[in-house]
């Protein structure tokens, strides 16, 4: 059988060969580095035998493929490590996640497992680990696999495997320990060669509130010691950067259990720091032809049934509004795009009004659990800056490249550097769960990718991870540590235009149906602030900042020349404040520099009668001594500089 690589070239070799003996055929050193494999699209175990002609693709440690691998195979050796230290522990889930793993247990009757036992499962997780055992994948049937587990007692375990259809369950041994899972797997254990349990957290069993509380310990691992030790110093620093440590240093946003749990409170600061990122992208916008709309905070539910978005996301909505009229409910709204289709429906459309551009800066409401529930980054109220742009099948490709424009711009402002898109496509093996045509599907798809080309954007192709109604493009962000974070999306939508029955006269006088494009450059206002403190360390751009200056008086006497520099400063468009507090001056100077303000002023004897200020920056010490009105055009021009962002 044929097997093609990556580079295109294509080697012949025996059925049933698996990727790892393929590797080792290439190389020892090839083979020592891989971790899984990808098959025809699929991703398999590197001992998993191939069976025909296929495109094969060998993933390294670097590959975020290999790195949930090894976490998910690390999630299994937890899960061996407790039921040798643990006799009768139960399980529920474990999965890897973005940086690591958790595994889900209920322990056995009168014992909790605490913090301080976490040193010792991870002792017993390297045990097991340097004994190499090998990993084995079994296909089983429904009745085996649900014999086996409730032998175990595995209730939890039992539930999954009821739902599951026959003919796609699979088992993973190793060692003693076997696990209901899909895989893949590593070849073995002794890869895994550093490991740091990081927290315990309780974790209601399916996310439901009224089922058992289980015991959820997360972890993270590493083919090396040296990569878990640098993973640590990072945690630490992220912890520094950590937007709620922050975020209430710099008096940003507060939160109430009075007003309620994942509602935020912009505070002052906050909310002009909020605006400015608003202001901005309203004023690009404007330059691209859009219209800002406004719509309610709340909908008929029967508008969120059209939409489909009863359905999706009614069991994490909060409950209906029911109104002194009969059988009247309403929802406070998930998404805004419902309420821009009834805008869209209005007046009648033609193809020369096309296309249209609708913003808003629109409030949803989900009702998350509270479990999930932290700091900016999950709430239950958010604002997307949302904008749904509806064409012809024709100007999919322009308007992706114009949406693209207004991102590219918003990133360079607040200096995203570092970034990638990823183009999910349609599952090529089965497009039956997409709505609309195959020839509309094959336009979009390719409309999305000639765009990237164009814009000369880094990119990856995910097969199977477009939405059911429609391609879209995501934009991955990597902030100052290296973390990853979606920030800006563009979705193309058949599904609502349908649903709604949007039309618009077309240049042959006959009814067609536009294509919707969803689009959202922050995402959520909240997520994305708090990605942008934990990415500055707080240190905004000086344009966004709430506050550019701080003025300092060295004593109580120079107060008033200090109130007459702010009130100057601010006259002359800066935002400068005064910090009169009867605290010595080094005191203020900390206290400032700890609100992360750009520039601390200090006024003292000399400064009064020289008409001065004595300038110190941030993370940059003393600066000189400057008129108010100069230091003013200095700011001004360091503002420009920043601001200077080609349309």
């Amino acid at each position: 059988m044929k097997i093609t690589f990556p580079d295109g070239s294509v080697r012949e070799f025996d059925k049933g060969v698996t990727a790892l003996q393929i590797a080792e055929s290439i190389s020892q050193r090839l083979a020592s580095e891989i971790f899984v494999a990808t098959v025809n699209g699929e991703v398999h175990d590197l001992a998993r035998p191939i069976e025909e002609d296929a495109t094969l693709q060998l993933h390294k440690w670097e590959d975020a493929i290999a790195q949930h691998t090894f976490w998910h195979s690390s999630a299994h050796l937890l899960a061996e490590a407790l039921t040798q230290l643990y006799p009768n522990i139960k399980f529920g889930i474990g999965p890897a996640i973005e940086n690591g793993f958790y595994y889900d247990v209920e322990p056995p009757q009168g014992v909790v497992i605490k913090d301080a036992d976490l040193e010792n499962i991870e002792k017993k997780m390297l045990e097991l680990a340097a004994t190499k055992e090998i990993i084995v994948r079994e296909a089983v049937s429904k009745a085996e696999a649900l014999r086996l587990f409730e032998s175990k007692g595995e209730h939890l375990k039992t539930e999954l495997i009821a739902e599951l259809e026959d003919g796609t369950i699979t088992l993973y041994h190793q060692g003693t320990f076997t696990d209901l899972c899909r895989g893949p797997h590593l070849p073995d254990t002794g890869a895994i060669k550093a490991v740091k349990l990081l927290s315990i957290a309780g974790a209601y069993w399916r996310g439901d509130e009224k089922r058992p509380q289980l015991t959820r310990i997360y972890g993270i691992s590493f083919p090396k010691k040296k990569l878990l030790d640098d993973y640590l110093l990072l945690l630490e620093e992220a912890k520094k950067r950590d937007h709620r440590k922050i975020g209430k240093e710099m008096e940003l946003f507060a939160f109430s259990d009075t007003v309620g749990k994942g509602l935020p409170l912009w505070l002052p600061k906050g909310t002009a720091l909020r605006l400015r990122l608003e202001d901005l992208l309203k004023s690009i916008q404007k330059r691209f032809g859009y219209q800002q709309v406004i719509t309610p905070h709340i909908g008929n539910k029967q508008l969120y049934i059209t939409s489909g978005h009863y359905a999706k996301y009614g069991k994490d909505s909060f409950q209906p509004i029911h109104t002194p009229e009969e059988g009247e409910e309403y929802l406070l709204k998930p998404m805004n795009c419902p309420h821009h289709c009834e805008i869209y429906k209005v007046a009648p459309r033609s193809y020369k009004d096309l296309p249209l551009r609708l913003a808003e800066f629109g409030t949803v409401y989900r009702y998350e659990q509270s479990g999930e529930l932290h700091g900016l980054t999950r709430v239950r109220s958010f604002t997307q800056d949302d904008a749904h742009l509806f064409c012809r099948p024709d100007q999919i490709k322009d308007e992706f490249l114009k949406v693209m424009d207004i991102i590219f711009i918003i990133f360079k402002a607040l200096n995203f550097e570092n970034f990638e898109a990823q183009i999910s496509l349609r599952d090529v093996n089965d497009r039956n769960k997409y709505i609309g045509s195959d020839e509309n599907w094959e336009k979009a798809e390719q409309a999305i990718i000639e765009a990237c080309k164009e814009k000369g954007l880094t990119t990856r192709i995910e097969l199977g991870e477009a939405a059911f109604y429609g391609p879209k493009l995501d934009f991955m962000v990597r902030d100052a540590l290296g973390r990853r974070w979606q920030l800006g999306t563009i979705q193309v939508d058949y599904n609502l235009p349908e649903r709604f029955e949007l039309e618009y006269t077309g240049a042959d006088n006959q009814k067609h149906r536009p294509v919707m494009i969803h689009r959202a450059p922050f995402g959520s206002m909240e997520r994305f602030v708090a990605v942008l403190i934990e990415h500055t360390a707080g240190k905004f751009p000086l344009w966004l900042t709430p506050e550019q200056a701080v003025v300092i008086p060295v004593s109580e006497k120079f107060n008033d020349y200090a109130q007459q520099v702010a009130t100057r400063l601010n006259i002359l468009d800066v935002r400068a404040i005064g910090d009169f507090r009867n605290e010595k001056v080094g005191r203020k100077i900390r206290d400032n520099e700890l609100k992360r303000i750009p520039f601390l002023l200090i006024v003292g004897e000399k400064e009064v009668e020289e008409g001065t200020v004595s300038v110190r920056k941030q993370g940059e010490g003393d600066q000189g001594t400057l008129s108010v009105d100069r230091f003013a055009e200095m700011i001004h021009s360091e503002v420009k500089a920043q601001m200077q962002i080609d349309v």
